[in-house]
């Protein structure tokens, strides 16, 4: 499942990249389904930072591994 989540994270980076912002993977929680991520450059402390984690990277993660339930920043 890690692999997979960072594939999925792969197809979001050059976007955040663009705005000179990344993300990292910290951790995933398979039996909880629940994957930790580091926003960090620009997006560490963009006000649209949320709204970037859950309908930018969450909803993608959800849409490319079903087993994600959740995406917290870290």
């Amino acid at each position: 499942m890690k692999e997979r989540v960072q594939e999925a994270l792969n197809k979001v980076r050059p976007g955040l990249q663009a705005d000179g912002g990344d993300v990292e993977l910290v951790d995933v929680d398979e039996s909880a389904g629940v994957v930790k991520v580091k926003l960090t450059g620009a997006c560490g402390g963009c006000p649209f930072a949320t709204l970037t984690l859950t309908q930018g990277i969450e909803k993608t993660l959800k849409n490319e591994v079903p087993e994600v339930k959740k995406v917290v920043a870290v």
